[in-house]
């Protein structure tokens, strides 16, 4: 099912070996060759500033509960993973990219897009439109097949008029799998995964 970038920052990350939240997400790691997110950047009490980086792969579920891990080894430091390191070099951040069709006709700009739950393939960007446009379109939803090229600084999509007539979906993402976090039993209920702030410590 597809979620909003926007609603995974700030998601906790449940520990199965800790029995609840170690951290909260903070960012998402995108590589730009095929818009998949590989990592999510996190922070918390229980967060190593040199490893704080979530690869997906270790990724066990993410529900609205938040993402779900074995344990806080699982996290990793920017010179662990080869990719990872390759694609933070890069420096690319997919929201605040402006959006242009091939033809020239300027957008906006990303504010955000969605993932599938299940393998964080980015599927759809959401275009903030400039003032101009936006009485008539305040943000259009643009399908990841109407992407044709993404550079440094803007997305390119094939046609202006086809998206216009588009209309966006938006679906709740549904659990699949067995989270130990739904249960009200000790260190798993859902008030336990609160990460508390830097002021509480």
């Amino acid at each position: 099912m597809l979620v909003m970038n926007s609603r995974l920052i700030g998601a906790p990350v449940l520990s199965v070996q800790a029995g609840g939240a170690i951290g909260k997400i903070t960012s998402t790691i995108i590589d730009p060759n095929d818009l998949k997110v590989i990592a999510f950047r996190l922070e918390g009490p229980m967060i190593n500033r040199q490893q704080n980086l979530l690869d997906v792969r270790s990724v066990r579920e993410y529900s609205n509960y938040g993402f779900v891990i074995d344990n806080v080894d699982e996290l990793v430091s920017e010179d662990d993973v080869i990719k990872i390191s390759e694609i933070l070099k890069l420096n690319f951040n997919l929201i605040g990219l402006k959006v242009e069709t091939k033809k020239g006709s300027k957008l906006g700009k990303v504010q955000d897009f969605t993932v599938t739950s299940e393998d964080f393939i980015v599927q759809q960007i959401i275009v903030k439109r400039p003032a101009v446009k936006a009485f008539i379109d305040p943000e259009l939803t643009i399908s990841r097949n109407e992407i044709v090229e993404i550079t440094d600084y803007k997305v390119i999509i094939k046609d202006e008029e086809k998206v216009l007539k588009e209309k966006a979906k938006k679906e709740d993402f549904i659990p699949n799998f067995v989270n130990p976090f739904r249960t009200h039993e000790p260190g798993f209920a859902p008030t336990d995964t609160k990460i508390p702030d830097a002021q509480d410590n």
